[in-house]
């Protein structure tokens, strides 16, 4: 098992450098001057001088390799670089934006881990009747909507009509409601639908058949029945964490949540590079990382991938 861990580790190291030297030479394809930009968004003019001067302190005249060389190695020192807006370190502006999302995601993960059950549960009971098929029609309507609709949607309803919610902001614990139901409505249907395909696969168990025949409870087979489906239903929501933060952009924006997917469109908008080179960073380690601690925890439960491991 330790061997298994030391080589997965081993292998995210040439996938992160992969994913990043992808994302540094995306954004060296630009058509812009990154100098020129970080004298325009301070209301400098661009003459040649400055901005020649500009690159020189930037660092923007040395080779592609050895620009991506110094960027990797800050960045592994924790200097993620400056601002070319508000000339304040990246680093610095990533710890504020990070918390407001942290409490999206957790909030939005706590709505799908609880309706997600509850429907799939619900569904799997009345297989085929007509509570299933409104419930997960209903369910599969909701997620085929943009984020967007749904969020000014819900805006107009429950904040505009209704007045019972704030608009926008992070203005007490009732303002993360209405961006956190929007989120979690694009992962809801793929988890009902995988705890309801699973309940349904092991109710026709054999273990639950003779559980059946011995005469337990419904609710002691029921229970049998769902801690057996759960299992690759905790895997699903594991992975769902590091798609929830990339996922808070569109509905940081309309909320004007003030979290890490708001600070990224406006540094696309601003054209800040060395805050879009930290954002992507910062997501391509959460997805590499997210994945291998969900890699080895399924290893660890699951006696079969156990002894394939060895």
């Amino acid at each position: 098992m330790i061997q298994y861990v030391i080589k997965r580790i081993a292998g995210t190291v040439p996938l992160l450098l992969l994913v990043t030297f992808m994302a540094f030479i995306l954004i060296n394809l630009r058509t812009s001057d990154p100098a020129e930009i970080a004298l325009r968004v301070n209301q400098i003019t661009p003459t040649e001088e400055v901005v020649q001067s500009m690159r020189e302190e930037l660092g923007l005249d040395d080779p592609f390799l050895i620009r991506y060389k110094n960027w990797i190695m800050d960045s592994f020192q924790g200097n993620l670089g400056t601002s070319y807006v508000n000339k304040k370190p990246v680093l610095e502006e990533m710890r504020q934006a990070i918390p407001p999302t942290l409490e999206l995601a957790g909030a939005t993960l706590i709505i799908i881990v609880l309706f997600s059950v509850s429907i799939g549960i619900i569904c799997s009971i009345f297989e085929n009747r007509w509570q299933d098929r409104f419930l997960r029609g209903f369910i599969f309507l909701l997620s085929a909507m943009p984020s967007f609709w749904i969020g000014l949607l819900l805006m107009w309803s429950f904040s505009v009509y209704l007045g019972w919610l704030p608009t926008s902001g992070k203005n007490g614990p009732s303002s993360i409601i209405l961006p956190a139901v929007t989120l979690s409505l694009t992962f809801l249907s793929t988890y009902v639908r995988l705890i309801r395909n699973n309940m349904i696969q092991n109710t026709q168990e054999n273990f639950i058949l003779y559980a059946k025949l011995r005469g337990l409870k419904q609710s002691t087979v029921m229970w049998k029945v769902f801690s057996n489906s759960i299992q690759s239903a905790l895997t699903a929501f594991g992975m769902s964490i590091p798609r929830l933060i990339a996922g808070t952009v569109v509905v940081e924006n309309i909320f004007a949540w003030p979290g890490i997917g708001r600070l990224c469109v406006k540094a696309i908008f601003n054209s800040d590079y060395p805050v879009i080179q930290a954002y992507i960073l910062m997501m391509a380690v959460l997805f590499i990382v997210c994945n291998l601690l969900v890699d080895i925890v399924v290893v660890m439960i699951d006696p079969r991938l156990r002894r394939e491991a060895k």
